[in-house]
C-alpha cells in the first residue's frame, strides 16, 4: 500500500505500520515490523483482550466487586470506576464521568491475578499472546501501559479481534460498544469531549473531534493509541484495521500526521 510509506516522512526516529482486512488478509506493510516497540497505552486493548478471555472462562464476572466502592470489573474497563489518572484515588463516583485511568488498569489486573491465582503478564500471555503467536510481546509491568510487541504481533491482534476465535464474537462486539452512553471526559492529547465513549477497554470514535483517527473514519471505529507515538485502530464501516508504531513520544507532531495518514489508509484500501 502506498499510502503507508507516508511514515516516512514522519519525524520519528523509526516507524512500522501495517493494513489488515476484517478477513486476515494483510493489504499492506511498512518499517520493520518485527522491530520491538514500547507500547504505552496500546497496551491497554491487550490487556482487556485478556480480561475477557478471563470472563468468558468465569474467572471473573463483569458485574462483580473491583476497584473503589461501588466499582465493577466493568467500570475499570470502561474508565469509569471514579479513579484519579495515575494515582489510586477516587474522584469521583462509579459511573459518573469518564476518567482516562491507568490506575484502574492496574487495579483490573491485580483482581484477575487474585481471581486467577496467575500474574497477570502471565495470564495474559497464556490467554492471549500465545495463542495468537505473538511470541514477541510481553505486558510485563503495569497493564495499562508496560507492554512491549511488534507490528507483526499486532497485526495479529487486530485479526483476532476483527474475526475473534478466543472470544465469542458477541463479547468482542460488547467491548467495541458504548459503556456508561452519555458520559463527558477528557480524551488525553484531545482535550475535553462529549460525550467521551469507551467500550470495554477500547476507545470508540463516533462523533469526537478533534481526534487521532481520520476524518473519513467511521464512527464505529475503535481502538487506542499511546504516549510513546503508537495506535491501532479497527474499522467496521471500511473493514479495515491499521496499526502503527514509532519509537517518539506521542505530541503535536502526531496530531498532524496521523489523520492524514489514517484518510490515506481508508482511501487506498476502499480502492
Amino acid at each position: 500500500m502506498q499510502s503507508l510509506a507516508l511514515i516516512e516522512n514522519w519525524p520519528v526516529p523509526t516507524a512500522a505500520a501495517a493494513v489488515v482486512r476484517a478477513d486476515g488478509t494483510v493489504l499492506g506493510t511498512h518499517g520493520d515490523t518485527a522491530h520491538r516497540f514500547p507500547l504505552a497505552s496500546v497496551t491497554k486493548p491487550l490487556a482487556a483482550y485478556a480480561a475477557l478471555v478471563a470472563y468468558e472462562e468465569g474467572a471473573v464476572e463483569l458485574d462483580e466487586p473491583a476497584g473503589p466502592e461501588g466499582s465493577t470489573v466493568r467500570h475499570l474497563l470502561a474508565h469509569t470506576s471514579g479513579l484519579a489518572f495515575d494515582e489510586h484515588r477516587v474522584t469521583a463516583p462509579p459511573g459518573t464521568r469518564r476518567l482516562y485511568s491507568n490506575a484502574g488498569f492496574e487495579v483490573l489486573g491485580e483482581h484477575i491475578a487474585k481471581a486467577s491465582g496467575i500474574p497477570f503478564a502471565d495470564y495474559a500471555r497464556e490467554a492471549v499472546l500465545e495463542p495468537l503467536g505473538m511470541a514477541s510481546t510481553t505486558l510485563d509491568g503495569s497493564p495499562a501501559k508496560d507492554g512491549v510487541s511488534t507490528v507483526a504481533d499486532l497485526v495479529r491482534f487486530v485479526a483476532e479481534v476483527q474475526a475473534p476465535r478466543l472470544l465469542d464474537p458477541r463479547t468482542v462486539l460488547e467491548a467495541q460498544t458504548v459503556v456508561h452512553p452519555g458520559l463527558k471526559g477528557v480524551l488525553p492529547g484531545y482535550g475535553h469531549q462529549n460525550p467521551n465513549d469507551w467500550g470495554l477497554g477500547f476507545e470508540i470514535r463516533d462523533s469526537k473531534s478533534p481526534h487521532w483517527t481520520g476524518t473519513t473514519s467511521s464512527p464505529a471505529t475503535f481502538g487506542h493509541f499511546g504516549q510513546s507515538g503508537t495506535f491501532l485502530w479497527i474499522d467496521p464501516g471500511a473493514g479495515v484495521a491499521c496499526v502503527a508504531l514509532t519509537d517518539r513520544a506521542f505530541g503535536p507532531w502526531a496530531a498532524e500526521v496521523w489523520t492524514p495518514f489514517t484518510d490515506a489508509v481508508l482511501a487506498e484500501a476502499g480502492r
